[in-house]
């Protein structure tokens, strides 16, 4: 809400080549040339010491095989089964514990060896299919954050419909953003999911949701539609907790934008949210994720009413380590998301190291305002 680096794929007679990975935007591209220059420099290793925290808490989201084709607004969302699998490994290299999120307030306060702890947001079913076996096979604790709407089938998934209804749509037009533009090709097709996101994500949220369902529409998508299909039913969520490594987590009722709504709706999408979850799985929930987690979604109203409501932790998306500051403000942890267009030793070095939060964060350690 963030083209994967995957082995290229052969080919035969009977195989076409796979399709090229879509380009990267610019921010993305400098990204790329930060993390090759700090692993070219080996700042991760000399400069780390300085910027690394007391630990950090990775997001992920879907976790599938393949590669992206040419439009794939959403790829940074996404990352190959291969490579959860090599960052297990390079983080027990570099010395971190995979720490369960229940045991991150004592650590936190307490200090110790250097922890990772694991999360993905929403409760995709990929999540179950492809990266339990191998968090499983790493003995790695990791917390499932699950929105209650989209384990019951339903909800808007409105950045997939977005992309969905562009995809099938020669040209899109948002009347009430004022936007009204080509997209008959990948190049034109992301260039307009850019365009609409920007300027949908900047209003209120009805909006957005009005004018993604009017293009869905237009595309011929039922809008709503898409959870069923790609995130894991209660039956399934059942199924997995019994996995002891996994932990449940709140993601609210519906994946809202919390800090544009008033305080009523805020609480009672983090409250109900929760209460679904522990009535359906008949296990306590303890920890919430904000839904998009930016600052412009979560601030200190919600992370007041989390502490209110009993939560243990909450984390947001804003970016960096946790450092022991951190103990006092456990309703308003940071994250480092692996993202799928860096999926490179390089970028993942970098990210457990601190480094790049040094500039990212200009120097701050806590960012709760």
């Amino acid at each position: 809400m963030s083209a994967p680096e995957t082995p290229a794929t052969q080919t035969s007679a009977t195989q076409p080549p796979a399709a090229p990975a879509p380009p990267l935007s610019r921010r993305h591209r400098l990204f790329a040339a930060g993390f090759r220059a700090i692993a070219a420099s080996r700042a991760d290793l000399w400069l780390g010491p300085v910027a690394r925290g007391r630990g950090l808490i990775l997001t992920f989201h879907h976790v599938r095989p393949g590669r992206p084709g040419p439009y794939d607004p959403n790829g940074l969302l996404a990352i190959t089964p291969d490579f959860l699998d090599r960052t297990l490994a390079l983080v027990r290299r570099r010395g971190f514990e995979i720490l369960g999120l229940d045991a991150l307030p004592e650590r936190l306060a307490a200090g110790g060896r250097p922890f990772v702890v694991l999360t993905f947001d929403d409760g995709y079913r990929d999540n179950a299919e492809h990266a339990a076996p191998i968090l499983r096979r790493h003995g790695a604790p990791w917390t499932l954050f699950v929105t209650s709407d989209f384990a019951s089938g339903q909800g808007r998934l409105w950045w997939l419909e977005l992309e969905e209804a562009i995809r099938r749509l020669d040209r899109v037009r948002v009347p009430e953003a004022g936007l009204d533009l080509p997209a008959r090709d990948a190049h034109e097709k992301s260039a307009a999911f850019a365009a609409v996101y920007r300027r949908l994500r900047s209003g209120p949220e009805a909006r957005l949701l009005a004018g993604i369902a009017a293009l869905c529409a237009e595309a011929g998508l039922a809008p709503g539609r898409m959870a069923g299909g790609l995130c894991l039913s209660w039956s399934e969520l059942r199924d997995l907790g019994r996995d002891p490594l996994v932990t449940f987590g709140a993601h609210t009722i519906s994946h809202p934008m919390l800090a544009k709504h008033g305080e009523a709706v805020a609480r009672r999408e983090i409250a109900e949210g929760r209460a679904r979850i522990a009535a359906e799985l008949n296990r306590p929930v303890t920890h919430l994720s904000y839904p998009v987690g930016d600052p412009t979604s979560a601030g200190p109203r919600d992370f007041a009413l989390a502490r209110d409501l009993g939560f243990a932790t909450a984390v947001t998306t804003r970016p960096g380590h946790l450092f022991a500051a951190h103990a006092d403000h456990l309703h308003a942890l940071p994250r480092v998301s692996v993202n799928g267009h860096h999926q490179t030793e390089a970028a993942l070095s970098a990210l457990l190291s601190g480094v790049p939060f040094l500039a990212w964060n200009r120097g701050r350690r806590l960012n709760v305002a």
